[in-house]
């Protein structure tokens, strides 16, 4: 029994490297091109009317970019699987990319072998990352675990800089002009932050912030 054809949308402003792609769908028994795209537009209104069960697509192309189409093809039909396929592996790219809806992201040094491989697992409704992005994202979401949480998060970021000071035995005058705000400000902030983490007397504050790793 003879599997059935993954039709892929090819779009790409670089016309070289899409006959190389579809050279590469050619020789796959299993795969066909049902069409191709120079720019972002045309993906979307290519996607819509042929409705293939994969894109290939490129980020930066003329008008409406890869990451906006992807986003227009993933609202009008969520069924399509993207795959990203793109020279930039940048943070912001891979999870704007992932946001707009794309269910793969590899690299155009990518070996054939592994293009094949996400157009095969993303036409099957799953998601595929190639070997250098999953390390990213691997990374990224190790680093967010890793980071401890903010100390007294009833706090806001100026009356965490307070206290901080306050740790370090800095007087009001000082912190008023190391922070650029009056002195009375400070008191505000100083009885702002008794009263958030209960406490009585600025000694007691200290001991607080100081057992939190401030000062």
């Amino acid at each position: 029994m003879m599997n059935e054809l993954i039709r892929v949308l090819i779009a790409d402003d670089h016309a070289p490297f899409r006959k190389g792609l579809r050279a590469l769908l050619a020789s796959v028994p299993d795969m066909e091109v049902a069409g191709e795209a120079a720019n972002g537009d045309e993906a979307i209104q290519k996607a819509a009317k042929l409705q293939p069960d994969v894109v290939l697509m490129d980020i930066q192309m003329p008008g409406t970019n890869g990451i906006e189409a992807t986003r227009q093809i993933y609202q009008s039909s969520p069924h399509i699987g993207v795959i990203v396929l793109t020279m930039f592996e940048d943070d912001d790219s891979i999870f704007s990319a992932m946001r707009a809806g794309a269910r793969g992201y590899l690299l155009k040094g990518a070996d054939q072998t592994e293009i094949l491989r996400a157009i095969h697992s993303v036409g099957s409704g799953e998601a595929l990352f190639g070997p250098n992005i999953a390390r990213r994202l691997i990374n990224f979401f190790a680093q967010l675990n890793s980071k401890p949480p903010h100390p007294f998060p009833e706090l806001t970021e100026r009356e965490r800089e307070v206290l901080d000071l306050l740790a370090r035995g800095t007087g009001n005058a000082e912190i008023a002009g190391a922070l650029v705000i009056s002195q009375k400000t400070v008191r505000n902030h100083v009885s702002n932050i008794f009263n958030k983490l209960q406490v009585a007397s600025r000694a007691q504050a200290i001991i607080r912030a100081r057992d939190a790793g401030l000062g």
